[in-house]
């Protein structure tokens, strides 16, 4: 627990010092968009029967959203499920409000790493709330489709908005899942060509991005299938379809990890053998040097034992020989020669 609460203190400390709300009331016919100064202006949507969103960037003030939960008479347990940012994907149905907690993803060029920011969406049947740890997010094409009056948005109710929320959310899971699967798809080769032990780095960083993906999207399945299914008075059953799309998305960005995690583990077991190849190849070198010098190491030691060829009784004519050490020297290069070609011929090397 204690680990716990040293994450939500990291988390809170990279959250924005200011909480920034945004509303969009929109209509068929109308839209009006804004920054709120103070969370009162948001109070008088409520009952309105246009749609009303309203974005909250920053999760650190927690005022601004006990002061929203209040006007809208969420559950307590609700606030508490907003601002913990460690909570996984879920859905809970309070009846005339549905309350849904994702997980957006953003990819760090310059630390090469996937983001992971906690979204917690609640949808009635004339509002929609979001709630983001950062300012920045993938919506920005959905704001404008609002402003241009463009497509079913403005036609549709608040869930159609929730769908339009979520779909642009699992959309960008493939943007992030293509740009890993450049890095892995890179990092084969270079496994495979010159392992490094940052190659081994890599890899395990790509393992750990893999695992956080899983945690983040598996229980995802289960909020859309939720959703899909129409089962609260707030989710309109014409809007199910829609649903049943994202639902399809889901399912293929759940394979696509899977199969990322598959090569990653794979990756390493090309990474250790590779390694061990190498090594082989370092050992077959030196065992050919070694057996080279085996039979030389025998001839040098035997004319070079010094022995009193004088007053032995077995001569060793080739010590007193004009012609003994380049003699032997020709003999050694000859015995290289050989051997060489007996390896060649066995393909040992």
């Amino acid at each position: 627990m204690a680990h716990l609460s040293k994450k939500k203190q990291m988390k809170a400390a990279q959250q924005p010092a200011q909480t920034r709300v945004t509303v969009i009331d929109y209509d068929e016919t109308s839209v009006r968009e804004f920054v709120a100064s103070s969370v009162d202006e948001c109070f008088p949507f409520k009952d309105k029967t246009s749609v009303t969103w309203i974005n909250v960037d920053g999760l650190r003030d927690e005022q601004i959203i006990n002061a929203i939960g209040k006007c809208f008479q969420f559950h307590p347990l609700l606030i508490e499920d907003i601002v913990d940012v460690e909570q996984r994907p879920k859905i809970e149905d309070f009846g005339n409000y549905v309350f849904v907690v994702l997980k957006m993803l953003t990819y760090d060029e310059k630390e090469r790493s996937v983001k992971i920011e906690h979204v917690a969406i609640i949808v009635g049947h004339n509002f929609v709330l979001s709630f983001q740890e950062d300012v920045g997010d993938v919506f920005d094409h959905i704001r404008q489709v609002i402003r241009d009056g463009k497509g079913k948005t403005r036609k549709n109710g608040a869930d159609y908005l929730l769908y339009k929320l979520i779909d642009a959310i699992i959309d960008n899971y493939f943007v992030i899942l293509e740009r890993l699967g450049e890095e892995i798809e890179d990092l084969e080769g270079e496994v495979v060509v010159n392992p490094t032990p940052k190659t081994l780095q890599e890899i395990h960083r790509l393992k750990r991005e893999m695992i956080f993906l899983r945690k983040s999207v598996w229980p995802l399945r289960e909020v859309v299938a939720s959703l899909e299914k129409g089962e609260s008075p707030v989710i309109k059953r014409s809007t199910g379809i829609y649903f049943r799309d994202v639902y399809d998305h889901t399912i293929q960005v759940m394979d696509t990890v899977e199969t990322y995690r598959d090569m990653t583990s794979g990756m390493l077991d090309i990474y250790l053998s590779s390694i061990s190849n190498k090594l082989n190849e370092v050992m077959k070198v030196l065992t050919i040097i070694s057996t080279i010098f085996i039979p030389l190491t025998f001839i040098a030691g035997l004319y070079g034992m010094n022995f009193n060829t004088q007053a032995s009784p077995y001569n060793m004519p080739e010590l007193h020989w004009y012609w003994g050490y380049p003699a032997i020297i020709l003999v050694m290069t000859a015995v290289v020669v050989l051997m060489l070609i007996y390896f060649k011929k066995r393909r040992w090397m």
